[in-house]
């Protein structure tokens, strides 16, 4: 386990940037109540370091004899406080101004810049949670939707790690048992049989499957479904965003080629976060500037989670529409086919299979049957996030993969009989990358890297 320097003491706003009738400037460490205590200036005389913990002050921050704010102190002693160190939070007026005197006059008396995630990562470091639980406090504070919110608290609770924890003991238990048999042959009727370390392989390998199951919906909760609006010129992919946000928010013109570059918005469908683009109409054309366009459009459509596929339905299906729907094929797609208003001229009875939906974007007609499609879609209620503790980020996946491998090959060993040292080998890396998870098998620089992304103050 890393060493936190206690030897320091950070400081730093923890509030939102803006005007607000109430910021924080936090300070961490074991000098926290003190330095606090040295700017501070109750009327009654009362000093913070002779404050009990948990207890709440008032007073006015003073420094070079000017009073800066008038300002309620938190004093939390340690171990009982977010960090497991001393901790002053100093509640001032939210203004710029007033927050920035105040960190200003807590650097001048001793504290330091805290660095982004410091907080969070000091909580972390000194026991008082782990890597899954730290990552789930940014995931909270970056949540779009309330179901991306339930899916972080489920975390934050800690029910991902105790769900680790167990599948990490269970493989502890049995390499105890292995090298045991391998250490001390003579007592080969303690050890694991090659059928008992199968069965128990199998069943932790369906733990990490289930967790795997979740990191797609996972990474949808926190990062939203990339939606790519995909369609020729003029099929009215601008007003299909605008319905969608319910606000004009692209340009919308009868002149082809009007949208040059991508548009992205995030909506909430259902509690199912759409980051969603609106992008070049896709055709060929000598404008250099639509040229580019159209390629980065075929480039975000080939990255997307979903496409909105749109089709005029006032004009009869060409050569670029069928390219489209090539495009399209083997992705999650909706095909919509627009200007429900109009007279229908489209033939599509050519794409009958992919269930094409009758929409008009510019009077919003279709649009609550979309949101049902890309809610059955997305959740079919295979995973509640109130419940399942959902793996959250790229980083986790490729842990939990990884011990999957290492499992699987537990298994090819024990269907060969193979000497137990192979099986040793590899279950020793399936126990190491679960621990990668919640951070108690990852290396400082990782580390630094994770908590680098947090805000600052947190």
């Amino acid at each position: 386990m890393l060493k936190v320097n206690t030897d320091d003491t950070i400081a730093a706003i923890s509030t939102a940037s803006g005007s607000g009738g109430i910021g924080i400037v936090r300070i961490s460490g074991k000098d926290a109540i003190s330095i606090a205590d040295s700017v501070f200036s109750s009327p009654k005389g009362k000093r913070l370091a002779e404050a009990k913990s948990h207890t709440i002050s008032f007073g006015h921050i003073v420094y070079d004899g000017q009073v800066i704010d008038e300002v309620l102190v938190s004093v939390m002693r340690a171990p009982h406080s977010y960090t497991c160190e001393d901790i002053a939070e100093i509640n001032t007026h939210g203004g710029y101004r007033s927050l920035s005197a105040v960190l200003n006059a807590v650097l001048r008396s001793g504290a330091r810049l805290a660095e982004p995630g410091e907080f969070t990562k000091r909580a972390f470091l000194n026991g008082r949670i782990d890597l899954t639980q730290a990552e789930a406090v940014m995931d909270i504070i970056n949540a779009g939707t309330d179901k991306a919110r339930q899916a972080a608290m489920t975390r934050l609770s800690g029910r991902l790690s105790k769900e680790i924890g167990e599948i990490r003991e269970s493989i502890l238990t049995m390499l105890a048992h292995i090298e045991a048999g391998i250490d001390y042959p003579e007592h080969d009727d303690e050890t694991m049989t090659y059928s008992m370390i199968g069965d128990n392989t199998k069943k932790a390998l369906a733990a990490v499957d289930r967790l795997i199951a979740g990191a797609d919906m996972g990474r949808i909760y926190k990062e939203g479904v990339k939606t790519v609006i995909l369609g020729c010129p003029n099929v009215g992919k601008s007003s299909l965003l605008n319905a969608l946000l319910e606000e004009e928010r692209a340009i919308v013109t009868d002149i082809p080629g009007t949208t040059r570059d991508s548009l992205e918005e995030m909506i909430n469908v259902h509690g199912i976060p759409l980051k969603i683009a609106d992008t070049a109409g896709i055709r060929v054309t000598d404008d250099i500037i639509e040229r580019m366009g159209v390629e980065k459009s075929k480039s975000l459509a080939e990255d997307a989670d979903l496409i909105l596929l749109m089709l005029d339905g006032s004009r009869e299906l060409g050569d670029d529409d069928r390219e489209l729907i090539a495009l399209a094929k083997g992705k999650k797609c909706i095909v919509l086919v627009n200007k429900s208003d109009c007279e229908r001229k489209a033939d599509v009875s050519e794409i009958a299979s992919l269930s094409p939906l009758s929409i008009s974007a510019k009077h919003g007609e279709g649009i609550e049957e979309l949101f049902a499609r890309i809610r059955d879609m997305f959740s079919a209620g295979e995973l509640d996030a109130d419940n399942s503790p959902l793996i959250s980020g790229e980083r986790n996946k490729a842990s939990l993969m990884k011990a999957k491998h290492y499992l699987e090959n537990v298994l090819e060993t024990v269907k060969k009989r193979m000497p137990e040292d192979f099986i040793s080998m590899d279950m020793t890396e399936a126990y190491s990358a679960l621990g990668e998870i919640t951070g108690e098998a990852l290396e400082e620089d990782i580390l630094d890297k994770i908590f680098s992304e947090f805000c600052l103050g947190k």
